[in-house]
């Protein structure tokens, strides 16, 4: 394959980048692609660095794979440069590339969007938190950690993006999905009714972005260990039990806090005043996390703010 003339700066770009990694003692380099590369070459530069591929291109994504490159694909192509570098940091903490409190190098197309034009340092500190898959594997669950991550980060699109510009809140059981099942009942046409179960699994692309267009209805969505949507639009219909909740949440996360409480499933709640994510296992909040277009973070509990639903 050959590539154009221009394709000459963005090697200058990844050299440079290369020695500011050195230079700052960064732990990688991040770099946001548009573009089909030498990947080969790109792997040679890069010898003995941790090299990060972001991009929402699925053709560049399976190539930089192919080539052993660690790829990472971006859910919104039309999200500005500072979200796309967001969320690829936070990928690469969440697949556990670079730990949280790292330096990033990132090169990236800053200004124009055909060319690699820009380098930045990024001080993971000031990004992340604490978001690492480790908090998930704290949980006490039998749902592996790969369908707990698909849920969640399906969750924090749908309270970074709402739908049609207007916010949404909505509600993701995971686990123990026939018990669940058993204490809710319908709140209406259960829309994944009817197809098949490689039809309805969340980690098929169609189907994200389907249930983001289901999220508006009433209701919450039941998932099976394997991330098989097994119910949506379904309404939790569980006996009452003693529940301590921070002051200002309301039904939502009352009814996800509860089935949390009486199953052994967990609650993935999405408020729709603020899009902030909520983690329930056994009736407590155990993890709260931000949208990404504010920095999201997965905080301690003792900063919980309150919100309205």
């Amino acid at each position: 394959m050959s590539f154009p003339k221009k394709h000459k700066s963005f090697f200058s770009f990844v050299d440079a980048g290369v020695k500011l990694v050195k230079a700052s003692d960064a732990d990688a380099l991040l770099v946001l692609m548009e573009k089909q590369t030498d990947w080969a070459r790109l792997r040679r530069k890069s010898v003995n660095q941790v090299l990060i591929i972001a991009t929402h291109d699925d053709a560049i994504h399976a190539a930089a794979t192919e080539a052993d490159i660690h790829s990472i694909h971006l859910e919104i192509p039309e999200a500005s440069v500072q979200n796309q570098l967001t969320q690829a940091v936070l990928a690469s903490v969440a697949s556990e590339k670079v730990k949280p409190g790292s330096t990033v190098v990132a090169i990236y197309s800053g200004f124009d969007t055909e060319d690699i034009d820009t380098i930045s340092v990024l001080k993971l500190t000031e990004r992340l938190g604490r978001l690492t898959a480790r908090d998930l594997r704290k949980l006490e669950t039998k749902v592996p950690l790969d369908t707990l991550k698909a849920v969640v980060d399906l969750a924090v699109a749908i309270g970074r993006e709402g739908r049609e510009g207007k916010p949404v809140g909505t509600m993701f059981i995971v686990g123990d999905h026939r018990k669940v099942l058993d204490e809710s009942r319908p709140a209406g046409f259960d829309l994944v009714k009817g197809y098949t179960r490689k039809e309805r699994n969340i980690f098929d692309g169609k189907v994200r972005e389907g249930i983001k267009e289901i999220a508006q209805l009433d209701g919450m969505f039941i998932i099976s260990s394997d991330g098989t949507v097994e119910g949506s639009s379904r309404i939790i219909d569980t006996s009452p039990v003693e529940i301590t909740m921070t002051k200002g949440l309301g039904s939502r996360h009352f009814s996800g806090a509860a089935i949390s409480k009486n199953t052994k499933a967990i609650a993935v709640i999405v408020s729709q005043t603020n899009g902030t994510v909520r983690i329930f296992q056994n009736g407590e909040v155990v993890l709260r996390i931000e949208p990404l277009q504010r920095a999201m973070k997965w905080k301690d509990l003792d900063s919980d703010h309150p919100d309205t639903d």
